[in-house]
């Protein structure tokens, strides 16, 4: 501005150009504002958005929305502002000092809501929980994540069935155990007394083949269903507790055929891995990027995926990497064979349970429907660099072992060895009249999030029936 008044005056003009010394920083910050918008709108949200969908960090839809709201209205003031003071010479000091003292006293007596605000900021970024997560709260009680809030976070409470709205900062400020990671069964442990001179070999045998009988428990799927009709027939021994084996089965057969799909798209992603270690040795041709392609192009149709609205691979694309991102869509097929309809008739299955409460209905769906739609995300980022594998062809193979890593722990957890069923002696103990064995029942129930919360009650009741049937005259009175 300095400058420009130093050359008006060193001129002399036939015409009044004062007008200039106005317009022109208008028009500068205008322009900078402009351009400043249109970096915040074209560039920084589009990566943010980007991080948010690759990291599960759940506040792309909370946070995001009103940043990108409040971003042009902050932009607009700011080069009002600067526009009245420098143009126009209008001394804003005043009203500084105004929305200070302002800013001061809404700040004080609104300190519990902004509190709030920013817990709820640092939750949605840390990410300690996330939806359909099983939280034990400092007071005892087990809730269900159901939404991070920027002010209060909604939980369901399993013991009494109801609606939570807890503080953000009251939440924050807990030490919470996070019941759902790095698993989502529950693991339980239970004592159980028999006398000393039982067959140790038969009684443990019978105690683990129990456990491993039961649709709810977790254990390899077909020890599960070849033992699911030797034990809980509790409807011929004429006792009030009755088990729909039927469902059950069909369950377990359910589950079975999506841990194959799921395992036979972990190993096309992993052969993909070897493929670009492979071939990025020399770099990448164009025969080597069509064979790229294909193989995740196979991948898509085992998950059930399939492309819309979008350049086709194997073309030579001039878009670039945020129109691509942009044009890119992923519908689902109608294969009945596919991961995504296969967990679809797995958890439908689940609803047919005839322990499933009416929350359920509800809840079961949403948590899956969920991780589908992260699985759907997580694809179409990978797609966008599969489709243009050169440009990060050193990266391209940690992005697809990124994929199975989540696949493997957050998607599904995978039935291990370690979390089958265990019976170990613990010691003797002496009774009045006879001298026991306890024992320690060591197994996973299957989501504690369904049946209110009460599954872990009802397997374990059911378990310890099945075995005081089948080991009664062993059992310490």
């Amino acid at each position: 501005m300095g400058i420009l008044k130093i050359a008006v005056n060193n001129f002399s003009f036939s015409f009044d150009l004062a007008w200039i010394t106005t317009f022109f920083p208008t028009a500068v910050i205008v322009t900078v504002g402009f351009w400043l918008w249109r970096l915040c709108s074209q560039v920084v949200f589009y990566y943010l958005k980007q991080w948010a969908e690759n990291s599960e960090i759940m506040w792309d839809g909370v946070l995001l929305p009103m940043i990108e709201a409040l971003t042009p209205l902050l932009i607009i003031l700011t080069s009002l502002a600067l526009i009245a003071q420098l143009s126009f010479g209008v001394n804003l000091n005043g009203i500084w000092v105004a929305l200070g003292g302002a800013s001061f006293i809404i700040g004080f007596t609104t300190k519990d809501i902004l509190a709030n605000f920013f817990s709820g900021i640092v939750l949605l970024i840390d990410t300690p929980f996330q939806f359909g997560d099983v939280l034990s709260l400092e007071d005892g009680n087990l809730g269900i994540v159901q939404k991070i809030g920027l002010r209060v976070t909604q939980i369901y409470q399993l013991e009494s069935h109801t609606q939570a709205y807890i503080p953000n900062s009251l939440l924050q400020a807990q030490q919470i155990v996070n019941l759902s990671r790095p698993i989502t069964p529950i693991y339980y442990t239970v004592p159980i007394l028999l006398l000393a001179n039982c067959d140790l070999k038969i009684c443990r045998q019978v105690m683990q083949e129990v456990i491993l009988a039961h649709p709810d428990t977790i254990g390899d799927i077909d020890s599960k269903l070849s033992l699911i009709d030797k034990y809980f027939n509790w409807e011929e021994s004429g006792t009030s507790f009755q088990i729909d084996k039927k469902n059950g089965r069909a369950r377990l057969l359910a589950e079975q055929k999506v841990n194959l799909k799921l395992k036979e798209v972990e190993d096309n992603l992993e052969a993909l891995v070897l493929t670009l270690e492979f071939l990025e040795k020399g770099g990448l041709n164009q025969d080597e990027i069509d064979t790229i392609q294909k193989e995740y192009q196979n991948i898509l149709d085992l998950v059930g995926l399939e492309f819309c609205e979008m350049p086709q691979l194997g073309q030579k694309q001039k878009l670039s990497q945020r129109k691509r991102y942009q044009s890119i869509k992923l519908e689902e097929t109608n294969s009945n064979s596919s991961l995504i309809s296969l967990i679809r008739e797995w958890y439908r299955r689940s609803l047919q349970d005839p322990n499933i409460v009416d929350e359920d209905l509800y809840l079961l769906p949403k948590i899956w429907e969920y991780q589908i739609d992260l699985l759907k995300k997580r694809l179409r980022r990978l797609l966008v660099y599969v489709l243009k594998p050169e440009r990060i062809e050193t990266r391209l193979g940690k992005q697809v072992n990124e994929l199975v890593y989540w696949l493997q722990t957050r998607f599904k957890q995978a039935r291990n060895r370690c979390h089958n069923p265990d019976v170990c002696i613990e010691h003797n103990i002496a009774g009045s009249s006879a001298i026991f064995l306890k024992f320690s029942l060591n197994y996973y129930v299957d989501d504690i999030r369904l049946e209110g919360g009460n599954r872990g009650m009802r397997v374990n009741s059911e378990i310890y029936f099945e075995i005081l049937n089948h080991l009664q005259c062993y059992i310490a009175s």
